[in-house]
Formats: structure tokens, sequence, C-alpha cells
């Protein structure tokens, strides 16, 4: 008799595995701020060390060779950057690193890029690495690069951990990203179950009041406590605002997100005023973020002036940052609009005297 048929399809079982390595990530930014100075009084083979960091658990720091390193490359700067410790036994450090002239946190393009295992033997570190050419004198001091005789390094550190191997879970179920934002978002569009209108200027727009009451304590206030406004048909009219702001507000309750906008800079500027009237923090800070890239001789009036009337400290400090510099200070205190802002807001004008004073001489 044939052996009998075997029914239904074998199991089949899979494993899987991964050789990993955790990675932390962090940078310094080192601001030359009297290139210069630097230049006429740091001898070829010296160099300036920056301020102590951290990155991945480890401390760092950066030297700055204005004449360069060594007599071979004393027509260029060179950067290192040196590992800046004792440890208690001996330790292996392997990491990157990337150093680049930047004015802001954004990465551009890097200069160089270098990788190298740091061993620290009897709790000393000797360890270096760097760019003994970073970049040539003559040619760096007539590039953009060179502004009001400062300049900013920017070194990137990627601590690489010791490599190991994990098991990994074969997965059976994808779960897609959440379309709740979408959903909500098509829900507004659509006006499908809208209770209340907002008139702003001449356009009108529908919306759900449970909708913003969870979202905005303000709103909730309004359609639903003792500042309840509107009349009878759930009508609230709008003052003070474009129509095209309110628009955006809505969107952003709705979805948490914000459109492309064009004129990003004033747009942001109406918006972020929306934003501290709904109580929208997270859209507040967002505009805040977005204003930084705008701040410049001929915003910074406004800018500082909002930043201060709204209480966005962030904001506000990237517009001291941008009058730290000589040559714009002047240009904007020649500035009408300046001289307004210092008559309107005179605690402005203390804070940027304070932040632009000379430290008091130290006594011996």
């Amino acid at each position: 008799m044939a052996p009998a048929a075997c029914r239904g399809s074998p199991s089949r079982f899979g494993s899987a595995s991964a050789i990993v390595a955790d990675t932390e990530t962090g940078y310094h930014l080192l601001k030359i701020g009297c290139y210069s100075r630097t230049k006429a009084t740091t001898p070829t083979g010296s160099f300036l060390r920056s301020s102590q960091f951290t990155v991945g658990s480890h401390r760092w720091r950066i030297n700055y060779y204005p004449n360069g390193e060594s007599a071979d490359c004393a027509d260029y700067i060179s950067l290192y950057l040196s590992l800046d410790e004792k440890a208690s036994k001996n330790v292996k450090v392997k990491a990157q690193f990337q150093f680049q002239i930047s004015f802001t946190d954004k990465v551009e393009k890097p200069h160089s890029l270098a990788s190298a295992e740091v061993n620290t033997y009897g709790g000393e570190s000797f360890w270096s690495w760097g760019c003994p050419k970073f970049i040539k004198r003559d040619g760096f001091e007539k590039s953009k690069d060179l502004r009001d005789d400062s300049f900013t390094i920017r070194c990137d550190v990627a601590v690489i951990g010791e490599i190991r191997t994990e098991i990994t879970t074969t997965t059976f179920v994808s779960v897609p990203p959440s379309e709740l934002n979408q959903q909500f978002g098509n829900l507004l569009e659509t006006e499908k179950g809208a209770d209340v209108v907002f008139e702003v200027g001449d356009e009108t727009f529908a919306a759900h009041r449970c909708v913003l009451a969870a979202r905005s304590p303000v709103f909730n206030a309004e359609l639903y406590g003792l500042m309840k406004e509107g009349n009878a048909a759930g009508v609230v009219r709008i003052q003070d605002m474009e129509a095209q702001v309110f628009k955006l507000l809505l969107r952003f309750v709705y979805t948490d997100t914000l459109p492309e906008m064009k004129e990003e800079d004033v747009m942001c500027q109406h918006l972020l005023v929306a934003a501290d009237r709904y109580n929208r923090q997270r859209l507040k800070l967002m505009c805040e973020e977005k204003l930084c890239k705008y701040v410049s001789v001929g915003t910074l009036s406004n800018i500082l002036a909002l930043a201060d009337q709204h209480h966005c400290e962030g904001l506000k400090k990237a517009c001291f940052n941008f009058l730290g510099s000589p040559a714009n200070l002047s240009v904007v205190i020649a500035n009408n609009g300046f001289k307004h802002l210092s008559r309107s807001c005179p605690s402005l004008m203390e804070e940027l005297v304070a932040m632009l004073a000379p430290p008091p001489p130290s006594h011996a």
C-alpha cells in the first residue's frame, strides 16, 4: 500500500538577526570673534582651545591653530579634535568627525570627514585627530565665510559603540502610518457635521465646536464657557485677523501641520500672533523657528518687537545675536524703525545695552 499523502502545507519558520553598533551624535559651535587678533598673537604650532563639550559620554575640545600646527602648513588654519578626559582604565573610543564653517546649526557641505579609533592609556588621553590644512588663509580672508572679522567652526562628532549581534523579530504584521491628520483635514474641507461658522473679514469658515474646544482652551471658553460668543445661528465674528491667517490657524488646529506659505516671513508673524491668542504653543514655536532665519537689517525691528510682545525668548535671542555684529548694529541703529522701537520698547534697549556692554574689569 502506498504511504498516505501528507495533508496541508508544511509549517515554515523563519528567524533573523542583525549586526549593529549604537551611534551617538552631537556637534559643537566654536565662534572665532576676533580672527585677525588670533592670527597676530598665536604663532605657528600654538593653538587656542574651545570649551569642553560632551558627545557619547566622552569629553572633547576643538584645538584651533590660526597659523597652522606646523611649519609645512603655516599658510593654513589647522583644526583638531581632542579627547579631553581621564579614565580609570584603558578605553577605546571609535569616532567620526567633520569640520566645517557654518553660521547656523544646519549642515552644509563638509570640508573634511575622518574617522579613527582613540585609545587612552593609564587614564591619560594624548590623542587628537584633525585637519592640518583645513583651509588656506589667503583665500579664506577674501571669502564670504569671514564676516566682520569673525567666523564659526562647526564640529560634528559621531561616537560609535561596540559592534554586536542582535536577534530581530520576524515581522508578520505591517502597521501603516496614522491618517488622523489627513482625515481631520478632510473633515474641515468637506464641512460635514460643522456646527459653527466664523466670519473673518469678507470670508466665512465652517468648523466643528468639539474639535476646536479639544484643541484650544481659548476656543473652548469662547464656544462653550462663560466667554461663549456668537449668535443663535452659531456665527462667530473674528476681529483683528486676516482671513488667510485664520484659515491657516484652523488647518493647524485640525491637522497639527502647516502647508508651504507664500511670503512665509510675513505670514509667520501674523500666525505667531494668532497662535498666542488661541494658546497653541507648538504653532507659536514653529513660527518662532521659521522667523529666526528671516532676521535681517530690514526685518529686525518688527521681529524683535513681536518677540518682546509675545514673550518669544528664542526669537529674541536670535535678534540679539544678529545685533552682536558691530556692522549689523550700526546699520540697524540708523534705521527709522529701530528708533521707533527704542521709544516704544525701552526695556528692550536696556537688555540690548546689557548684552553689548563689556564685562567689568577684574581686580587682582
